[in-house]
C-alpha cells in the first residue's frame, strides 16, 4: 500500500489518501476520487449501500480504494471494525491524510424525527475514535442543518445538547478547525440542500491560517471550476432531469423489477444533462417508475397544476390544495422546473415532477445529486415500517449522500492544502540538510 504526504519521502509524487466512514453509496468518494485523492477503504454497514459502493468502485477499476489486506472488503459496521481490526486500523496510522464523513444524521434531522437519544447519534463518537487511532492530517465531517442546532428536550443519555458544538470541543485540542453551513445550490448543484460542513487541519501540519479561510476559498474558486467543466452556476430541476421526462421518452420495461417500467432514453438537452451522461450509452439505470393508480396521476396532475397557479413551487402546498385533495401528509412538494430543486428526501412521494403526475424516479434524485448516470445502485429501491431503521434503499441512498459535484470541489480545495504542507515539508527538508551540510552536489 502507498502511503499519503509523508515527511520522510519525496512526498509530492502520490496522490494523498483518504478514508470514508460512513461511506453510504459513494457520493463523497466519487468527489475526492475525481478530485485526485487516492481511497484506502470505505467504511459502510448497510449492504444495499456498500453493493452499491462496491459496484462502482469496482475492485481493479481506476476508481477502486487501495484496500487493505487486513480488512475484509465487506460491509462493517463501525463498531464492529474498531473491536475486531484495531491492530489493522492502527497500521494504517500515518498513512491516511483525510478521515472523511458523515455520522447517520436521522437523530439530528429537521426533517425527521428529531430524537437527542436516537442510538445513531452517538456514531460520531466513533469517528472520533477512529481520529484517534488513524491520526489523519485533516478531518472532513458532513452533516444535516440540525447537526448544530440545540435540542430542546433535557441532555440525552451521553449529556449532549450540541452535537456540532461537541465534535469541536473534542477535536479542538489536536486539530485546527473551520466549520460552515453551505448551500449545494451555490456550487452548481441543482438542489437546496443546506448541510454543515467542519474541516480540520492536525495542528502539527500549521495550516491555521489556511483552514481558517477554507470556505471563502472554496466559494471564490466554484465559478472557475463550473466553468471549466462548462456547467452553470445555478441548474435548474428542468436542466438537470428535463432529458427524462417519459412524454419525451416513452417507456420500456423496467430491466430489474418484473411489472415495472422505466423511462426511455433519446439525449441530453442542456449541458447540465451532458455532463451527468459522463459518457454513458443508452438509457441511465435507475429509471424505474413508481406504479401510480389512474385516480393517483389525476390528484397529482391537479395539485401540480393549482401550485402553480397559486405560484407555490418548491414550497409547502397551501391549505386550501391540502382540503381540496385530502393530502394529509406535510412534506410534499411541487417541484419549480426553473429554480434548483428542494433538498430531497428518502421518501420517494415527497416531492412530485414539475410537469408530470408522478414521482421521481431514482435516477432523477441522483441528477439532483450530481451523480453521473453510469453510477448503478443496488439493492432495493424502496423499503418500510421497522425496516426503515435498519435498511438502506436506492432512494434513501441517494438521498443520504453528499453530491460528488460538492464533495469535489471541497477535495480540491484540500488536495491545495495538501500540497502547500508539502512545499513546506519540502523547505524544512532543505534548510535542515543545508545546516547540516548534507546537499547533493
Amino acid at each position: 500500500m502507498t502511503s499519503g504526504f509523508n515527511c520522510k519521502e519525496n512526498s509530492h509524487v502520490r496522490a494523498p489518501t483518504f478514508v470514508d466512514v460512513f461511506a453510504g453509496c459513494g457520493g463523497l468518494s466519487l468527489g475526492l476520487k475525481r478530485a485526485g485523492w487516492s481511497g484506502l477503504l470505505a467504511i459502510e454497514k448497510d449492504k444495499f449501500a456498500f453493493e452499491t459502493l462496491n459496484t462502482n468502485f469496482a475492485e481493479g477499476s481506476p476508481l477502486d480504494y487501495q484496500w487493505p489486506i487486513s480488512i475484509e472488503r465487506q460491509p462493517w459496521n463501525i463498531r464492529d471494525l474498531l473491536s475486531q481490526r484495531q491492530s489493522a486500523l492502527g497500521k494504517l496510522a500515518g498513512h491516511v491524510d483525510l478521515l472523511a464523513g458523515g455520522p447517520p444524521c436521522q437523530g439530528f434531522s429537521h426533517a425527521g424525527h428529531r430524537r437527542s437519544n436516537d442510538p445513531r447519534n452517538t456514531l460520531f463518537f466513533d469517528y472520533l475514535e477512529l481520529v484517534r487511532i488513524l491520526t489523519p492530517r485533516f478531518v472532513l465531517i458532513e452533516n444535516v442543518r440540525g447537526f448544530q442546532t440545540n435540542f430542546h428536550t433535557p441532555q440525552n443519555a451521553d449529556g449532549i445538547e450540541n452535537f456540532a458544538r461537541t465534535l469541536i470541543e473534542k477535536l479542538a485540542p489536536s486539530y485546527d478547525l473551520v466549520s460552515s453551513m453551505i448551500r449545494a445550490g451555490d456550487f452548481g448543484v441543482p438542489q437546496a440542500r443546506p448541510r454543515f460542513f467542519l474541516i480540520g487541519a492536525r495542528r502539527d501540519c500549521m495550516l491555521a491560517t489556511s483552514i481558517a479561510s477554507f470556505f471563502e476559498t472554496l466559494a471564490n474558486e466554484t465559478a472557475g471550476f463550473l466553468g471549466s467543466r462548462g456547467l452553470p452556476r445555478t441548474p435548474s430541476a428542468r436542466d438537470a432531469i428535463s432529458d427524462l421526462e417519459v412524454g419525451l421518452n416513452g417507456c420500456v420495461p423496467c430491466p430489474d423489477s418484473a411489472g415495472y417500467d422505466s423511462i426511455s432514453y433519446i439525449e441530453p438537452r442542456s449541458s447540465f444533462q451532458l455532463a451527468m451522461r459522463d459518457g454513458h450509452k443508452g438509457a441511465a439505470p435507475d429509471t424505474r417508475l413508481a406504479q401510480h393508480r389512474p385516480e393517483i396521476k389525476a390528484r397529482f396532475m391537479a395539485i401540480i397544476n393549482a401550485c402553480r397557479e397559486e405560484g407555490r413551487l418548491n414550497t409547502t402546498i397551501s391549505a386550501e390544495v391540502r382540503k381540496a385533495h385530502g393530502l394529509k401528509k406535510m412534506a410534499i412538494r411541487v417541484m419549480d422546473p426553473l429554480n434548483p430543486a428542494p433538498t430531497i428526501t428518502s421518501l420517494p412521494d415527497d416531492l412530485l415532477h414539475y410537469s408530470e403526475p408522478r414521482t421521481l424516479t431514482v435516477r432523477e434524485n441522483a441528477r439532483l445529486q450530481t451523480f453521473p448516470d453510469w453510477f448503478a445502485f443496488k439493492g432495493k429501491y424502496t423499503t418500510g415500517g421497522h425496516l426503515r431503521r435498519q435498511e438502506v434503499p436506492r432512494f434513501t441512498q441517494v438521498a443520504n449522500a453528499v453530491p460528488p459535484l460538492l464533495a469535489e470541489q471541497i477535495g480540491l480545495v484540500l488536495l491545495g492544502l495538501s500540497r502547500r504542507q508539502a512545499v513546506q515539508i519540502g523547505f524544512k527538508r532543505f534548510a535542515y540538510l543545508s545546516k547540516r551540510g548534507t546537499m547533493d552536489t
